[in-house]
C-alpha cells in the first residue's frame, strides 16, 4: 500500500471505529433501566374456540315431574332450540343409550361440526331425523348429523334413563 493510500485509509478506519463505538449498547454504564416493553406476536397459541359443550344458556328440564338443571351451548342449533321453548315432549328409548322425542320443526345446524360423539348427559339434535336426544349413557363412535346442544347438570344423568315425559323451559 502506498503512503498516500495509507494516509487516506487511516482516517476512514478511525471514523468507522468511532461510529461503531457510539452505536454499542451503553446500558451497563448508565445504571439500571426498565426493560423494553415486549411486543405481542402472532406466534403464540391460537385463541380457544368454544367447544360443542361450552355452556352459555341455562335451561330447566322437568323429567316426569322432577326438575333437572341443564345448559345450552352457543351454537346456532342451540339458539334455534331455545327459541322453541317452552316444550312439552313425550320420550321413548333408543338403543339403550338415549331418550328421543320429535321436535315441532327442524333446527338450524349451520356451522355445526360434521360429526359428534355423545356423552352421558348430553342434549343433542339428530339432524337426519329432526329429533331431540337426551343421552343417559355415552354414545358409540362419532355420529354424522349429531349436533350437541348442551348438557344436563352432573348427577342428574340417571334420571334421563327412565323418563317418559319432559318439559323444557328457559332457566331463571
Amino acid at each position: 500500500m502506498t503512503p498516500a493510500a495509507l494516509a487516506r485509509a487511516v482516517p476512514a478506519a478511525a471514523l468507522l471505529l468511532a461510529v461503531t463505538a457510539c452505536a454499542q449498547d451503553t446500558r451497563e454504564s448508565s445504571g439500571p433501566t426498565s426493560p423494553a416493553p415486549r411486543q405481542r406476536t402472532a406466534t403464540g397459541p391460537a385463541p380457544t374456540q368454544p367447544t360443542s359443550r361450552t355452556t352459555t344458556v341455562t335451561i330447566r328440564l322437568t323429567l316426569d315431574g322432577r326438575p333437572v338443571d341443564a345448559a345450552l351451548n352457543d351454537s346456532a342449533a342451540a339458539r334455534d332450540f331455545a327459541a322453541l321453548l317452552p316444550l312439552a315432549l313425550d320420550l321413548s328409548d333408543f338403543h339403550g343409550t338415549e331418550r328421543i322425542a320429535d321436535l315441532p320443526r327442524r333446527l338450524d345446524t349451520s356451522g355445526a361440526p360434521d360429526a359428534a360423539r355423545a356423552r352421558a348427559g348430553d342434549l343433542a339434535y339428530y339432524a337426519p331425523w329432526g329429533n331431540l336426544a337426551l343421552y343417559y349413557r355415552d354414545g358409540g363412535s362419532s355420529d354424522s348429523g349429531l349436533v350437541i346442544l348442551g348438557h344436563v347438570a352432573d348427577g342428574d344423568t340417571e334420571r334421563l334413563a327412565t323418563a317418559e315425559h319432559v318439559t323444557i323451559e328457559a332457566g331463571s
